[in-house]
């Protein structure tokens, strides 16, 4: 069976190489354009580009799918089928009918819940408890085709964007080689893919917006739990932040303060040593457990304080 694969960042290329450890024969790689990244803004190459040349796949990088060039090099590749995976494109219907088993949609999330480009982080801020995922045939819709294969994974109480990544990314491979390896069965005469699938239900749709830069500030207003989970969600990008003296300060690591008392103004120091610095929230209160000046680099607390000290009484900037 011949595949083109289309992902962009490194979720998608932990699933290429799940795709080629098994011996599937990956015939062309889509992947966005190399873009300007960095101080000195050269030009960065996606994860899923490093992996395709490495492994002597053919690689196409095109801004839209929508333009007749952009077609005919998907339909030269003459593919069996097209595995999607955190590709950054929409596929139109005239992309989406040309391999012969269709285009099927690695996605990180238990669908319909977290539709859309940020389903990791949107599960640990909404709270959820368990998140998963799910191989999808793709149709013209947002994630909105019907479920070929779908596997739950629970969410730790102390779960970051970053971990929760890695193991979705390496859960998605598994799943998604063994939905291949089921269809590779099938008599070369089929247009769809051989395996049973079930439309997605209509109850509990949610969409999982893009992370914008201006959700990471942090309100002080907020639960503390709430924040906790910002935290967490925006870790490792783009990283939780408030201002202390005109300096931004990243939060990577913090720690749930349900005894501290907090009738005072969200964002007041109730305690700093090297246990934690203590923030009074809407209710409750967080302990700053590891951080990050701008321009620094990460430290836990008490070598934090060690050279900025954090004073009890003051009010920290939160949202402006």
């Amino acid at each position: 069976m011949k595949l083109i694969f289309a992902g962009t960042p490194d979720f998608a290329a932990a699933n290429l190489e799940a795709i080629l450890k098994a011996g599937f024969r990956v015939e062309l790689a889509l992947t966005q354009p190399d873009r300007s990244a960095g101080r000195r803004m050269g030009l960065r190459t996606s994860p899923v580009k490093r992996l395709a040349q490495a492994s002597g796949i053919r690689v196409f990088q095109p801004e839209t799918l929508k333009d007749v060039t952009a077609r005919e090099e998907i339909r030269c590749a003459d593919a069996d089928a097209m595995i999607v995976c955190a590709y950054g494109l929409i596929l139109p219907q005239t992309v989406l009918e040309i391999p012969r088993l269709g285009c099927i949609n690695v996605h990180a999330s238990l669908l319909p819940r977290w539709r859309g480009a940020a389903p990791i982080q949107r599960a640990i801020l909404a709270g959820d408890i368990k998140t998963g995922i799910s191989i999808m045939r793709m149709d013209a819709g947002l994630d909105t085709g019907p479920i070929l294969k779908s596997t739950v994974l629970r969410i730790a109480p102390d779960e970051t964007a970053g971990s929760l990544h890695d193991k979705l990314a390496k859960l998605g491979g598994e799943l998604v080689v063994e939905t291949l390896m089921r269809i590779a069965q099938a008599p070369r005469a089929l247009r769809a893919p051989p395996i049973p699938s079930h439309p997605q239900p209509s109850e509990g749709v949610t969409y999982a917006a893009k992370i914008e830069k201006g959700e990471a500030r942090i309100d002080w207003h907020y639960f503390a739990e709430t924040i906790d989970r910002q935290v967490r969600a925006f870790n490792p990008h783009p990283g939780l932040n408030f201002t202390y003296r005109g300096t931004t300060i990243k939060v990577w690591k913090a720690r749930l303060e349900t005894s501290a008392a907090t009738r005072v103004e969200p964002g007041t120091i109730l305690g700093a040593d090297a246990s934690g610095v203590v923030v009074a929230c809407g209710s409750g209160a967080l302990s700053l457990l590891e951080v990050q000046k701008a321009g620094g680099r990460r430290l836990d607390i008490g070598a934090f304080l060690a050279g900025n000290p954090l004073p009890v009484g003051i009010v920290l900037g939160g949202r402006t």
